[in-house]
């Protein structure tokens, strides 16, 4: 049964009040409640105006409103909105008078996206709240920390409370990871999924958030995962000390992505010759996934400036490669000084590869090396040592295409760059075209066989064409630089066959058909006004032909010599691969004419008018000679070591042993001799091929007259022995390390990619524009670093190299060259590394280069420092910085100027 409000009641017809007796119907309301186990009311309606007398229906008409009907009071909700899964080790109880359910030690509870693990968990399931805490252990010490997830947030605090409607929680001592930041705050209040507000924070890149190296302490905090962290008065605290570097508000960045786009911090530095810096500032532009741009740049207050543009770019299964672009305006010294100078010295590096995946028929790489050929020697911002003693630097753009043709056709256009940093004269091809076309056997049977002379015969085509320009460093790219362009082409006809001889020897037969294209020829004659020989640029399209002839024939022959299975070393191998060739290329001196070589015109000389070509002159003499080489290989049989072995262990004595000499029948004795001199050159490796050993000689059979000219007389009916050594070279490169073998090196090492060496012989390069890179290979330690270290040898490594040159081609009999160089690096500690590059040279009786370089692991810092104490090289540099790519301007950099 239904109540009614006291009230007026409005009929459903004429919606006009009808008067009641309001006493009798409270009265009677209240009997008639007495029994009533459930009490539902009803809002009425607006009230609307009343309507006029001479409208209205009669009353009696009037049915009662249906309250049932129109009841506006839902079910009563249940109190979770999904299904919640529960577990504890011990005990779950459930207290409905409280509505509560308490899980006890080891508790876990899943519940929508929530997941929260902890020692005691309580459930208050009227309030949807849920609380979590920690357990003392028998000795009182709190175990089983809550571990709250919510999505792909994670927080590790004390103990929390949460509800789940609101979403909003309470957290005491939380510890979260926000990308490479450790947050951890005495309360935390989450007003929602994308707002926290912290109390008594700290902010880390330190892996212990609980005992940091360092931390950032602020009293309040506004976080938004994933976005940015507010804060208040912030103060930076070193080992728990606080220090007065401090600010009135921060603004940390956070992000998932890779690469966030900011502002880069400079370092200061000073100059004797340049005064007061500052270096390494710009804007690093995360442009998108696939590439990034950074804009880096120094100034010196005497007016010099450096500016530095670095990219790299990448697409998964297609290509990846990087640009960098330097430019240094240099002023040395203030203007009205004897020593003022000003110049400008740039370098441009550009690295691509694709991926053949992409495409399989087609292939495009990119090594480029060029600029200035003094930048690496007076550059204020590189010290690679390694680089500045480079004389040549080299660049190679080429695209190639394979048409799947028959025959297969295969192209390749390349543009290339030589520039010698000592002479600074540049040799450019832009750009070189190749092409050919497979090998045709025209004689080949329907079998496929290629057997005999005649079934071997083959033939292709090769063409080369060059666009060639010789330059100087001054002239580089300037309009006169493409004047002097030479433009040529050479296509080229080989027709060769092989075949066996005797049943032991392999020989080969060719001819080869040339025709060479210029589009520029010369015309030399005698200037009487110059009073000297002049060549004449002629334009136009010219061409030469010629042909040659070669054949080789070579065999290999083994010898084993036993000295018993009982012995340590049971028998030795000779390997021998004899080898004679010739060849044979006739006169074309009908391409040659002559001139007057002075003003009589008495002095008469040939000279060929494709003189200076991109592929040169045609031979004005026949070439007739036959070459002589053998090659030798010697190999052992010893007894393994490892007595399970059964079988003998294989070592190789020389890896080579070869010797070459050639006979000319058309030398003259006096420009030219019949024999050429014999070279001998081999390498072997030992200590378990840690050590490489590579030696050569040069032996003349023709001896020498009072003046060290040679004479066509030979040395051993001159008085002497059989040959003469006129040169001989020996060089040892020996590396050895105690550190694992799977170690990885860094990877694209600026030096190489500058024309360095591989090895850290002249030290290591510093890359001054991100001093966060380590100085030494794998100098990142992993947490079990301590103990293995102790456990074990000290990590070491050590590279050797020793070179020995010896010249007599006049009779000098002398050492020209004798040094060595050494390279070791040790960890000296768990944290600290150490190492040195140095030298001796025996000849000029000095210390060669020399670097001593030391690293601190300062765990989430790193402190390093090295030292060129000698040369024109000599300088030091000190980094001390956080390693985190977040915090990398917080760091402290000092280094002394280069002498250059």
């Amino acid at each position: 049964m239904t109540c009614q409000k006291t009230s007026h009641i409005f009929t459903k017809i004429v919606f006009k009040p009808l008067h009641t007796n309001l006493f009798n119907i409270v009265l009677l309301s209240f009997f008639l409640t007495l029994g009533c186990g459930n009490v539902y009311s009803q809002d009425t309606t607006k009230k609307k105006k009343a309507t006029p007398a001479s409208k209205q229906s009669d009353s009696l008409q009037t049915k009662p409103i249906d309250t049932i009907k129109i009841d506006s009071i839902k079910p009563k909700k249940a109190f979770l909105d999904g299904k919640v899964k529960y577990k504890a080790k011990d005990y779950a109880k459930i207290d409905q008078k409280r509505k509560l359910i308490t899980l006890y030690n080891e508790a876990e509870l899943y519940y929508q996206d929530v997941e929260l693990k902890s020692g005691i968990i309580v459930l208050d399931y009227e309030k949807n709240e849920v609380y979590a805490g920690r357990l003392k252990d028998s000795a009182g010490v709190y175990t089983q920390y809550p571990n709250f997830k919510q999505g792909a947030s994670a927080v590790e605090p004390d103990s929390i409370r949460f509800n789940f409607k609101t979403k909003k929680a309470l957290i005491w001592n939380s510890r979260s990871e926000q990308g490479e930041f450790r947050i951890k705050a005495s309360v935390t209040k989450k007003e929602n999924d994308s707002v926290y507000f912290l109390k008594g924070a700290r902010f880390t890149t330190a892996k212990d958030v609980d005992n940091p190296e360092y931390y950032f302490q602020t009293s309040k905090v506004k976080f938004i995962p994933g976005k940015k962290v507010i804060t208040g008065l912030t103060n930076m605290v070193i080992a728990d000390v606080p220090t007065p570097i401090a600010l009135p508000f921060a603004y940390f960045p956070m992000t998932n992505e890779k690469s966030v786009s900011g502002i880069i911090l400079p370092s200061y530095n000073d100059s004797n010759t340049r005064g007061f810096s500052l270096q390494n500032m710009g804007y690093y532009f995360a442009l998108s996934d696939n590439y990034d741009l950074t804009v880096l740049g120094d100034y010196y207050t005497n007016g010099s400036y450096a500016m530095r543009f670095e990219s790299a770019y990448a697409e998964r299964y297609k290509y990846r490669g990087n640009v960098n672009i330097r430019f240094e305006n240099l002023i040395t010294s203030e203007r009205g000084y004897p020593d003022y100078a000003k110049q400008n010295i740039y370098n441009i590096q550009w690295s691509h590869s694709k991926d053949t995946k992409s495409s399989p028929n087609s292939s495009f790489s990119a090594s480029v090396n060029l600029g200035s050929s003094k930048y690496f020697k007076q550059s204020i911002n590189q010290a690679n040592i390694g680089s500045s003693l480079n004389n040549t630097l080299s660049s190679s753009v080429s695209y190639s295409k394979n048409f799947n043709t028959l025959p297969q056709i295969r192209t390749s256009l390349t543009a290339t760059h030589s520039q010698n940093t000592q002479t600074e004269v540049i040799n450019m091809t832009l750009p070189t075209l190749e092409a050919s076309v497979d090998r045709i056997y025209p004689f080949l049977g329907k079998n496929g066989v290629k057997k005999g002379f005649i079934k071997n015969i083959n033939f292709q085509y090769n063409l080369s064409g060059k666009n060639s320009i010789v330059t100087t460093d001054s002239l580089f790219f300037k309009p006169q630089m493409f004047n002097d362009a030479k433009i040529g082409a050479r296509h080229s006809i080989p027709i060769s066959t092989n075949f066996k001889l005797f049943k032991y020897f392999s020989a080969t037969t060719s001819a080869n058909y040339q025709e060479v294209w210029q589009t520029k020829t010369i015309e030399r004659s005698y200037s009487a006004e110059q009073s000297k020989v002049v060549d004449k640029v002629v334009n136009g399209f010219d061409a030469y032909r010629t042909y040659s002839f070669s054949s080789s024939l070579g065999t290999t022959i083994y010898g084993t010599f036993n000295f018993g299975e009982d012995k340590k070393i049971k028998s030795i191998r000779h390997v021998m691969r004899p080898s004679v060739t010739y060849g044979y290329t006739p006169s074309f001196d009908k391409y040659y004419d002559t001139y007057a070589a002075d003003a009589t015109g008495t002095i008469i000389k040939q000279y060929s008018r494709f003189e200076g070509g991109i592929f040169g002159a045609p031979g004005s003499s026949n070439s007739n000679i036959v070459g002589f080489d053998l090659s030798n290989t010697f190999e052992a049989k010893v007894t393994d070591k490892d007595s399970t072995k059964t079988e003998p262990k294989k070592i190789m004595l020389l890896n080579n042993l070869n010797f070459s000499t050639s006979y000319n029948f058309n030398a003259d004795g006096i420009t030219s001799f019949a024999w050429q001199p014999v070279r001998v050159s081999g390498g072997t490796q030992l200590l378990n091929n840690k050590m490489n050993v590579n030696f050569g000689a040069t032996l003349n059979p023709y001896a020498i007259d009072n003046s060290g000219r040679q004479i066509n007389t030979f040395n051993i009916d001159n008085g002497g022995s059989l040959f003469r050594m006129t040169s001989a070279n020996m060089t040892l490169n020996y590396s050895i390390s105690n550190k694992e073998k799977n170690k990885k090196k860094t990877e694209n090492k600026q030096s190489e990619r500058n024309g360095g060496r591989e090895d850290d012989l002249f030290g290591t390069n510093t890359d001054l524009n991100d001093q966060r890179k380590s100085q030494f290979d794998g100098s990142e330690e992993d947490d079990n670093a301590i103990t293995e270290f102790f456990n074990a040898k000290l990590p070491w490594d050590m590279t050797l190299a020793y070179s020995l040159t010896y010249g007599n081609a006049a009779r000098e009999n002398k050492i020209i060259g004798n040094s060595i160089m050494v390279s070791a690096n040790m960890d000296i500690t768990p944290r600290w590394k150490g190492g040195v590059s140095t030298g001796y040279d025996f000849v000029q009786k000095g210390v060669t280069f020399t670097q001593i370089r030391f690293e601190r692991d300062l765990l989430s810092w790193r402190m390093d420092f090295n030292w060129t104490p000698l040369g024109t090289n000599s300088n030091w540099n000190f980094f001390i910085g956080i390693k985190s790519g977040v915090l990398s301007d917080i760091k402290w950099n000092k280094r002394s100027t280069l002498n250059r």
